[in-house]
């Protein structure tokens, strides 16, 4: 159950960071977000505030934002329909009732000659046997209700095509944006709360029954010299160590003000075939927010320089497709580093959210990266590729990411599993 959670937690915030990114930049452009999702399939959860609607769907494979024009509208008055309206106070109409129009009492029944709800915003009717032509212009919030559902209308300057080319951009963009920015908070969180590495030869905190606890070492000692060597970083306290399993080593530490002489003998390990030292001491810590920031912008450009070089390494060959892990190698990697303790599953999490940033940015179709790859196109023609066409490179494109993730789950349940 810990670890379902812990799963739960790390892939929803994720998931949902990535989302949000897409959200904030394309409201801030003013396109109307129909639907924030976290999942897939069936609703679970689904709350309504202000024009959208937020929900929580079966299957956590990711999520969406619907925004307006990304998909066909599907709001269609035609001639001859029969519909109720109902207006504002300024006269314009609210609300166009296609059926149960019953249920409005206070609706005004007119047919249906034609209609406007992207550009003009008008309907046109007329009123039971009265002859004259009559026009209700539409408020730019208006509602459709079908089947007793509500839609808003999308004005064309609401809908995501009528955007600047910068505009759509960045709101695609903004989703992996989001993941990187995400990494580097937590990342900085961890520098904080638990602090950073820093190089310098002061001893860390040791382990309960390592030969630096029993020869007399405490945290906090500054290591001076190793054998008459002088000590001028931690690197240079590791290295010594790891070259001389099972030799007595003189320690000389600064303890206080106070000079100290302390003998450690570094117990022999073997460690993927290499036999060195070891005496079971970390490394220093420090906390400071200037250091925990320069330690997060760090750990963010290596391990985003790990994970594009792991890529570059799958594509060439040098790693199998069978290293490949989806949701289930995600589930147990995140069982085995929730037993270290929360840090390491904070760092866990930093990670996954730099590598969903990544594979976002790739320039295949579905995916964000795929959609910028058609804005560079857009942007060198001029004009963009016929929608359409777009459409169902990305549908192609979907499908096979789909059968993808069935392929690495099943590789991961042999793995794991059977």
């Amino acid at each position: 159950m810990e670890t379902v959670i812990a799963f739960i937690v790390i892939f929803g915030a994720l998931v949902f960071f990535h989302e949000l990114g897409h959200f904030i930049f394309a409201k801030r452009a003013g396109i109307l977000c129909r639907e924030f999702a976290i999942g897939f399939g069936p609703k679970v959860f689904s709350m309504k505030k202000g024009e959208t609607t937020y929900t929580i769907r079966l299957l956590p494979l990711g999520g969406f934002v619907r925004m307006a024009g990304e998909d066909p509208e599907m709001i269609d008055v035609k001639r001859g329909q029969v519909v109720g309206l109902l207006f504002h106070e300024d006269g314009k109409v609210k609300k166009v009732i296609v059926n149960h129009k019953d249920e409005y009492p206070d609706a005004k029944i007119i047919e249906v000659e034609r209609a406007d709800f992207e550009h003009e915003l008008y309907i046109e009717g007329y009123e039971g046997d009265d002859e004259r032509l009559q026009r209700f212009e539409l408020s730019d919030r208006a509602y459709i209700v079908i089947d007793r559902e509500e839609v808003q209308i999308a004005p064309y300057d609401r809908q995501f095509g009528s955007k600047t080319l910068g505009q759509r951009a960045m709101a695609i963009f903004a989703g992996p944006m989001m993941n990187f920015i995400l990494a580097l908070v937590i990342f900085i969180l961890i520098g904080l709360l638990q602090g950073y590495p820093v190089d310098k030869p002061v001893i860390g905190e040791l382990t309960e029954d390592g030969a630096a606890r029993q020869a007399g070492l405490q945290q906090g000692d500054i290591v001076i010299s190793i054998d008459g060597q002088p000590m001028s970083s931690w690197t240079d306290v590791v290295t010594i160590i790891r070259k001389s399993p099972e030799k007595p080593l003189q320690f000389q530490v600064n303890r206080n003000g106070q000079m100290i002489d302390l003998t450690v003998a570094p117990e022999k390990k073997t460690i993927e075939g290499e036999t060195i030292g070891l005496i079971g001491v970390y490394g220093p810590m420090e906390k400071s927010f200037v250091g925990a920031i320069k330690q997060g912008a760090f750990e963010t450009y290596y391990w985003t320089k790990e994970i594009i070089v792991g890529l570059g390494h799958l594509l060439t060959g040098k790693f199998s497709f069978d290293m490949l892990s989806g949701p289930v190698g995600i589930a147990v990697s995140t069982h085995k580093v929730a037993q270290s303790g929360v840090y390491y599953l904070m760092k866990w999490g930093a990670i996954l959210s730099i590598n969903l940033g990544i594979i976002n940015l790739l320039p295949l179709p579905a995916l964000d990266g795929g959609r910028l790859t058609f804005f560079a196109i857009e942007a060198l023609r001029g004009k963009p590729i016929d929608r359409q066409k777009e459409g169902i490179v990305h549908f192609i494109g979907f499908a096979l990411l789909m059968l993808l993730m069935l392929v690495v789950t099943w590789n991961d349940i042999q793995k794991f599993f059977l």
